[in-house]
């Protein structure tokens, strides 16, 4: 059997060989996407790997059929560069990676909503001018004070939920399928209206779909609690950036931590240093203060990368054996 994995970096490379020797069947890599120009690439393979964030071009499923491919696998949790309808017209099984290790994400979620409710930024760029006077503008509150709202709550929402439960501070979740574990340490709202008004931070955790596309917009941003802050590990297209921006702008919102960006495709996994971005939103954002951004990175650790090359490995080995495999997304 012989898999390759498209987009591969550096520091997948080591875990795709340890499974590779452990199991026998060979692994080829590239550090280039899956497009129709790179698909040719995929002749005498078994099976196909991503890790993408842009959607695949519509005209790659048939062609990957006609090559007798049966399965595509994505490194990761999400799975929206993926059309599931066209998959299935064209045979293919689609996996991912759902629980490769939520702690990763939850752990930076609380961490940069940390750092944008202590104002740290602001307080490094005060001290690299030589300002190191206490004033109005880096007062902060303590997180045991607000009332934290997780929208999601899912493994990775509801490890967010207990860590900011940790330092004391009242949780409140939404989701549309509520659970026993998370109903130990935080209190379901009946809608997410609900939830907007009373927390003084929201934390979304869902996955993006057709339902949830730009979810928070102008009118959900406008029934937020004033001053409140938004974070966003999960998905760019669930948060409407322009709407955001208008938000912030008329300090309706006191901050924001975005991990993602609706429209980061072009420039995240990149060096681009030096380079102009063309995104006038982006730059928008990126011209704020109020606003901590990270290029989709919260994923990013040791184990949350073996976890995800061996578990997207496995179940492409699987479904190329059995037809089935747990991590198949229907």
């Amino acid at each position: 059997m012989n898999l390759i994995m498209f987009g591969t970096r550096e520091d997948e490379k080591d875990a795709a060989m340890v499974w590779s020797k452990k199991t026998g069947i060979n692994v080829e890599t590239t550090t280039e996407i899956l497009t129709m120009d790179t698909l040719g690439k995929v002749k005498g393979n078994d099976g196909v790997l991503i890790q993408q964030t842009g959607k695949l071009d519509e005209a790659l499923y048939p062609a990957l059929a006609e090559m007798g491919i049966k399965q595509l696998a994505t490194r990761s949790a999400g799975y929206d560069m993926f059309d599931l309808k066209a998959a299935k017209e064209n045979g293919l099984a689609i996996t991912n990676v759902p629980a490769y290790s939520p702690n990763a994400i939850a752990e930076f979620a609380v961490t940069a909503s940390l750092n944008m409710i202590r104002h740290m930024d602001l307080i490094k760029k005060n001290v690299e001018n030589h300002n190191f006077s206490w004033n109005k503008g880096i007062l902060s509150r303590e997180v045991r004070s607000m009332k934290i709202g997780i929208v999601g709550t899912g493994r990775i929402g509801r490890i967010t939920g207990e860590l900011f439960a940790g330092f004391g501070a009242e949780i409140i979740g939404f989701d549309l399928y509520p659970n026993d574990e998370a109903r130990k340490f935080l209190t379901y709202k009946d809608t997410l209206e609900e939830l907007v008004k009373e927390a003084d931070l929201v934390s979304i955790h869902m996955p993006a779909t057709e339902d949830n596309y730009h979810l928070f917009n102008k009118e959900l941003l406008a029934q937020m609690k004033d001053g409140a802050y938004l974070v966003n590990t999960a998905r760019g297209t669930i948060v409407d950036t322009e709407d955001l921006l208008e938000a912030l702008e008329n300090r309706k919102l006191a901050g924001a931590v975005l991990d993602t960006y609706e429209y980061e495709h072009p420039f995240v996994n990149k060096d681009l240093k030096g380079a102009a971005i063309d995104d006038d939103i982006f730059n928008a954002l990126m011209a704020r203060d109020d606003i901590f951004y990270t290029p989709h990175i919260a994923f990013y650790t040791e184990t949350a990368v073996e976890n995800l090359v061996e578990g997207s490995l496995d179940a492409t080995r699987d479904i190329i054996t059995s037809g089935k495999s747990d991590f198949e997304v229907k």
